[in-house]
C-alpha cells in the first residue's frame, strides 16, 4: 500500500505481485485524495490486528468523500466567536476545518472512516502495543510572536478527536473544551517521520519511547509517556542531533536496531543506523500494568460508542459528562453527540453538576438546533464562574461562544445580563482566563472591556530571562530568526487584546482610540514571524473600519475646534422642570425603553452637553468624553453627576482660583505644566481660550469647589427629552440598543 503525494495522483494505492514470483506486477488507485503539495496526503500505518490501514494527511488535503462512518461528528465548523483575519500573506487563506485528518480504511480501499481531525499537517503517526496512538503535528512558524501560534507537537490521537487548527487567527486554543491538549509541546520544527521504540534492543525505557523526527533542526527527539488519567503526559529528550541532519524518516529493522535517512530538498540523502551498547536491560516491557487502566478501559468504552447508534450510549455518557479526566468527558460527549439529540438533550438540561452541565450543553450546541438555544443560555447563567475549577471556568466560556455561534445570538437584555456576570471577574489575573473573558465581552459588547483590557495593554511587563535553545544552532537561517525573535519578543497577552478590541464599535473615547493605535505602532517594533507585521497591519486596518466618520476625522486631526453658538444649538420643546437626582434615578429604573435615539442625540446638543464634552466622536474637548460613560457609572452616580456636578469633582477636570502677584484673579482648569509655565484653560466651554502664565507670576493657586460643569441643564428638556437623552449616553453611541425604538 502505498500513499501518493501529486505525481501521477494523490491518493491511496496498491501493489500486488498476483503469480508469487516477489515482482510487483499490478498497480491501482484504491482511492483519490483531493489535494497534494507540502500539506498533502503522507503517511500510512497498518492498524494492530492488521485488518485496517490508517492515513493521515495535512490541512489541504480533502477528507475522504462521503466517508461511510465516522467518530468524529461529522458537522463539523470553524466555532469563532469573533471574525477570524486570514494569514497576513495569504497562507491556507480560505482553508476550512476539518484541517488535517486521519481515517481508516479497508484492505479493499472501499470503505472510510473518520478518526480525528484538526491538525496543520502532521507527516507522521505510529501506534504502541496497547493500541494508543500518537502523532507529530506541524507549527505555522509564520504566526510566531502571536497568541495562536502553535508549536510542533505530539498528541494522543483518541477515537472523535478534535485538535482546533484553524486557518489564520482562528487556531483553537488547547484548553477549548471541545478539544483535545498535546501530550507535550516540542517547539519550532519541521515534523517527518515517527516510530515507537518496539521491537528495538534499546533500554526498557527507550523501547517505549515515541522517536519523531524534526527536519529543520536535525533533530531526533525520544517522547516518554507518563500514564495519567485515561490519557498520559509526556517528556521530550534529545535522542540523536547534529548539525547538518535534514532528517526525513525512520523505521525499527528487525534485527533490533533503528534505521533513519537523510535527505530533502536537494539535501544528500543517506542511511544511518542507531545501536545500543550497553549493561541496560533490553528486555520487551510491559505496556498495561499501571494504575490509570481501568480509566483507558473506560474511556475506551465510551469510544465504542462514538459513530454508532446504540441506546446504552446515552445513560453511560451522561454519567461521565462531569468527569474530572478531560479524556473521558470529551469521549462521552462524542459519544452521545453520536446520538439522536432528542434522545438526551432533556437528560443533559436536568443535570445539576455544572461541569457535566457545560459539557453537555456544548454537545446540545454543536448538534442542537435554535429551539435549544435559550434553555441552554439559561442553565449557563445559572452556573457561578467564581466556584469552578480554571478549566471549568475556560469550559464554560467556550459553552457559551459555542451556544451563540452554533445556536443564535440570544436578545440584547440577555446578553447584558451575562456581560455583567462576567466583568467582574475581569481580569483574573490568569492569562488564559483573561483572553476567554476578554474575547466573550466584547461579543456581547460589554461596556467595562475596552478600558479593562486597554489598561492591561498599558501596564509595563517584566522582562523575563532570555533563553535561546541550543537546537537553533543547527539552522543558522531558520534558527537565527527565531533567536531574534526571542530576544525582541512582542507582548502575546497584549497582541490577543489588541486582536479582540478591533472588533469593538462603540464605547471608545477620543484618547482610548488614540492609545489604542499607538501601541499598534509599538508593537510593530518587536520582532514576530513572517506574517506578524501583515497581521498588525490588519488589526489596525479593521479597527479603524469599525469607528465612527467622526472618530476617524477627529484621530486625524489635531486642530481644536470652537464650540457651537448658542443661536445655532437646536432648542427642546419643553416644558421642563427642576430635575433632582431621584427623578432621573427613577426614570432610568423603570426602563428606558422605546426611545429616540435621533431626539437624545438632539437633546446632547441640546442640553449644551456637547459643548464640552465628547461623545462617539463628535463635540467638545473640554471635559471628560462619555463614550463609555455606561461602563463608569451606575444610575445614581450618572443623576448625580448631572444634577450636583460639584458633588465629586475629578482632579484631571477640576478648576483652579489663580492670584497673580500683580493681584489679578483668574480661574480655570490647568491643563498643562512645563519649562516654569503653566497652561489655564479659561472658559468651560471653549477650549481655544487659555493663558499662559509663568509660575514665578503666580502668587496662590487654590483648588475650586465648584465643578466647571453648570448645574440645571436638563431644566429645560421634559420628560420624553431628558429620557431620550440618557438612553442615548447610556448606549455609548449604538443606535441599534434595545433602548431605542426599531425603524
Amino acid at each position: 500500500y502505498v500513499s501518493i503525494n501529486g505525481g501521477i495522483g494523490s491518493g491511496l494505492y496498491r501493489a500486488q505481485d498476483t503469480n508469487g514470483d516477489d515482482q510487483f506486477d499490478t498497480f491501482s488507485k484504491l482511492k483519490e485524495f483531493r489535494g497534494g503539495g507540502e500539506h498533502g496526503p503522507h503517511s500510512l500505518r497498518l492498524s494492530p490486528d492488521g485488518k485496517s490501514i490508517y492515513v493521515i494527511a495535512g490541512n489541504h488535503t480533502d477528507p475522504p468523500g462521503s466517508p461511510d462512518a465516522s467518530r468524529v461528528p461529522l458537522n463539523w465548523s470553524e466555532d469563532h466567536l469573533l471574525p477570524r483575519q486570514w494569514d497576513a500573506r495569504g497562507h491556507a487563506r480560505g482553508k476550512l476545518a476539518p484541517g488535517g485528518w486521519i481515517a481508516k480504511t479497508n484492505p479493499q480501499g472501499d470503505h472510510w472512516e473518520m478518526v480525528s481531525i484538526g491538525y496543520r499537517n502532521p507527516y507522521d503517526f505510529d501506534i504502541a502495543p496497547n493500541g494508543e496512538m500518537f502523532a507529530y503535528d506541524a507549527d505555522m512558524e509564520w504566526d510566531m510572536g502571536t497568541p495562536w501560534y502553535r508549536p510542533t507537537r505530539v498528541v494522543h490521537v483518541t477515537s472523535g478527536s478534535e485538535f482546533g487548527w484553524r486557518s489564520g487567527t482562528g487556531k483553537w486554543p488547547s484548553y477549548y473544551e471541545d478539544s483535545l491538549p498535546a501530550a507535550v509541546d516540542i517547539g519550532p520544527g519541521s515534523p517527518v517521520g515517527v516510530v515507537f521504540g518496539t521491537g528495538t534492543k534499546f533500554p526498557t525505557d527507550y523501547q517505549k519511547a515515541l522517536y519523531i523526527l524534526d527536519w529543520t533542526f536535525g533533530t531526533i527527539y525520544s517522547i516518554h509517556f507518563t500514564p495519567n488519567g485515561s490519557t498520559y503526559t509526556a517528556e521530550k529528550r534529545q535522542f540523536v542531533s547534529r548539525a547538518p541532519l535534514p532528517l526525513t524518516d525512520v523505521a525499527v529493522g528487525p534485527d533490533g536496531h533503528m534505521y533513519f535517512t537523510i535527505g530533502g530538498r536537494g539535501a544528500e540523502s543517506a542511511l544511518y543506523r542507531v545501536s545500543y551498547h550497553g549493561k541496560e536491560s533490553t528486555a520487551a516491557p510491559s505496556w498495561d500494568d499501571d494504575k490509570y487502566k481501568p480509566m483507558r478501559d473506560l474511556r475506551h468504552e465510551l469510544e465504542a460508542f462514538h459513530g454508532v447508534q446504540n441506546p446504552q450510549a446515552v445513560p453511560a455518557s451522561i454519567k461521565e459528562l462531569g468527569s474530572e479526566d478531560r479524556f473521558i468527558r470529551y469521549a462521552a460527549r462524542i459519544a452521545l453527540e453520536s446520538q439522536p439529540v432528542e434522545q438526551w438533550a432533556t437528560g443533559v438540561l436536568a443535570l445539576k453538576d455544572p461541569v457535566a452541565v457545560i459539557n453537555g450543553v456544548i454537545g446540545i450546541a454543536r448538534q442542537g438546533s435554535e429551539k435549544f438555544q435559550a434553555q441552554a443560555i439559561e442553565k449557563l447563567s445559572a452556573i457561578d464562574i467564581g466556584k469552578l475549577s480554571k478549566q471549568g471556568k475556560l469550559a464554560l466560556l467556550r459553552a457559551y461562544a459555542l451556544t451563540f455561534v452554533r445556536l443564535g445570538e440570544s436578545s440584547i437584555p440577555v446578553k447584558a445580563k451575562i456581560a455583567g456576570a462576567l466583568e467582574e471577574h475581569f481580569p483574573s489575573g490568569d492569562n488564559e482566563l483573561d483572553r476567554e473573558l476578554s474575547r466573550v465581552l466584547v461579543y456581547l459588547d460589554s461596556p467595562v472591556v475596552i478600558n479593562e483590557a486597554l489598561r492591561l495593554m498599558a501596564e509595563e511587563s517584566e522582562a523575563g530571562e532570555i533563553n535561546i535553545p541550543e537546537y537553533l544552532s543547527r539552522n543558522t537561517g531558520y534558527g537565527s530568526t527565531v533567536a531574534n525573535m526571542l530576544a525582541n519578543s512582542p507582548e502575546l497577552q497584549k497582541v490577543h487584546y489588541a486582536l479582540v478590541l478591533r472588533n469593538m464599535k462603540f464605547g471608545w473615547t477620543l484618547e482610548q482610540r488614540r492609545q489604542y493605535f499607538q501601541w499598534l505602532a509599538d508593537a510593530s517594533a518587536k520582532s514576530g514571524g513572517a506574517s506578524y507585521t501583515g497581521f498588525l497591519l490588519n488589526i489596525q486596518s479593521e479597527a479603524l473600519a469599525n469607528a465612527s466618520e467622526a472618530e476617524r476625522a477627529a484621530l486625524d486631526s489635531s486642530v481644536i475646534a470652537p464650540p457651537p453658538k448658542e443661536e445655532d444649538l437646536p432648542k427642546p420643546e419643553g416644558p421642563g422642570k427642576a430635575w433632582a437626582v431621584e427623578d432621573l434615578v427613577s426614570l432610568v429604573d423603570n426602563g428606558l425603553v422605546n426611545r429616540s435615539f435621533e431626539n437624545g442625540k438632539k437633546m446632547f446638543a441640546a442640553a449644551k452637553c456637547g459643548s464640552c464634552h465628547r461623545f462617539a466622536g463628535n463635540g467638545g474637548a473640554t471635559g471628560p468624553d462619555l463614550s463609555n460613560l455606561a461602563g463608569r457609572f451606575g444610575h445614581k452616580e450618572l443623576a448625580e453627576a448631572i444634577v450636583v456636578p460639584s458633588k465629586v469633582i475629578s482632579d484631571q477636570y477640576r478648576a483652579m482660583q489663580i492670584l497673580t502677584t500683580d493681584g489679578n484673579v483668574i480661574t480655570g482648569r490647568v491643563t498643562n505644566e512645563s519649562d516654569g509655565k503653566i497652561t489655564i484653560l479659561v472658559d468651560a466651554v471653549d477650549a481655544t481660550k487659555v493663558a499662559e502664565l509663568d509660575e514665578g507670576d503666580i502668587d496662590e493657586m487654590t483648588p475650586s469647589k465648584l465643578s466647571l460643569m453648570p448645574d440645571k441643564l436638563l431644566d429645560k428638556l421634559n420628560k420624553d427629552e431628558v429620557l431620550d437623552l440618557l438612553a442615548f449616553l447610556l448606549s455609548r453611541g449604538n443606535s441599534e440598543s434595545p433602548m431605542f425604538t426599531k425603524n
